[in-house]
């Protein structure tokens, strides 16, 4: 498949999270085929375990073998391209999602902490190490249907994210996988002080090559990063809560409340009282 292609990345919006519906494994043998369906109205995914499968979308063809997934579209038209040439075993799991695209990558929104987070899935990837899906493939088929409804979900999910993780731990380089560390630790301590110097001491790398790292990655050194994030934290809080300006302020990691205030409009063009009243109403 072209990876230039429009169809290479499923981006799933959430919340909510995908829906599991059903799953199975099925054994071809030489000469069958794979069913054609034309708008299932779910997701299909499939996961070849043995043999090889001959299968198309919408103008698209894939040979999967081994350790090959392939995610079909809910409203496309898949199909046999031809018999399979030998005994093929592969396991296939539906589930439904409403809010969702398809792009070559990702869209450019690591500046914007408001956007809803988003899963992104390859159409079509071998995997690094097979034996984790079938294994999780295996443990959703031994369920009881019916009586497993959080089970089910939760090996979806895993599933889903070994498949993102596999995309991530390609396309990354080492100082994409720095820059994303640094994210990482400024969001789980943002309450605190976070200088260049202490993130260099955290993260074992000098203090410009991690600015330069994120500056690449997210368009803005972690200082920057830090305080959007703060004043992201702060508009959940001015919504759910009714904690006062000034406690939000030291919540989120500001000393001083005028200062917040002056950052919060800066950045959204009104006051943090200002901004509560216009979505309470």
């Amino acid at each position: 498949m072209d990876p230039l292609n429009k169809d290479n990345l499923v981006k799933l919006q959430t919340p909510p999270l995908p829906y599991y519906w059903e799953s199975g494994r099925s054994e071809f043998r030489v000469g069958e085929r794979h069913p054609n369906r034309r708008k299932l109205g779910i997701f299909d995914l499939i996961i070849v375990a043995e043999g090889e499968l001959f299968i198309g979308e919408n103008g698209q063809e894939w040979s999967l073998g081994k350790g090959d997934t392939l995610l079909l579209l809910p409203d496309g038209k898949h199909y046999s391209v031809k018999p399979c040439e030998q005994d093929t075993i592969f396991y296939w799991i539906h589930f439904e999602h409403k809010t969702w695209s398809t792009s070559a990558k990702e869209g450019a929104t690591a500046n914007s902490f408001s956007n809803p987070p988003t899963i992104h899935i390859p159409k079509h990837i071998s995997l690094a190490d097979p034996e984790n899906a079938f294994k999780l493939m295996r443990q959703l088929l031994s369920l009881t249907v019916g009586d497993s409804f959080w089970e089910e979900q939760n090996l979806l999910a895993q599933l889903l994210a070994m498949l993102e993780g596999e995309r991530l731990n390609r396309n990354s380089t080492p100082a994409t996988r720095l820059a994303e560390k640094a994210a990482f630790y400024i969001q789980q301590n943002f309450r605190n002080d976070i200088t260049n110097e202490l993130l260099a001491e955290e993260l074992h790398f000098h203090p410009n090559y991690i600015v330069r790292c994120m500056k690449k990655k997210y368009g803005m050194t972690p200082s920057h990063y830090l305080l959007e994030f703060r004043l992201e934290q702060a508009k959940k809080l001015l919504i759910s809560s009714e904690w006062s300006i000034e406690r939000i302020a030291n919540e989120v990691g500001f000393q001083y409340a005028p200062y917040f205030s002056a950052c919060f409009k800066r950045r959204e063009g009104i006051s943090p009282l200002r901004y509560r009243k216009s979505v309470q109403h």
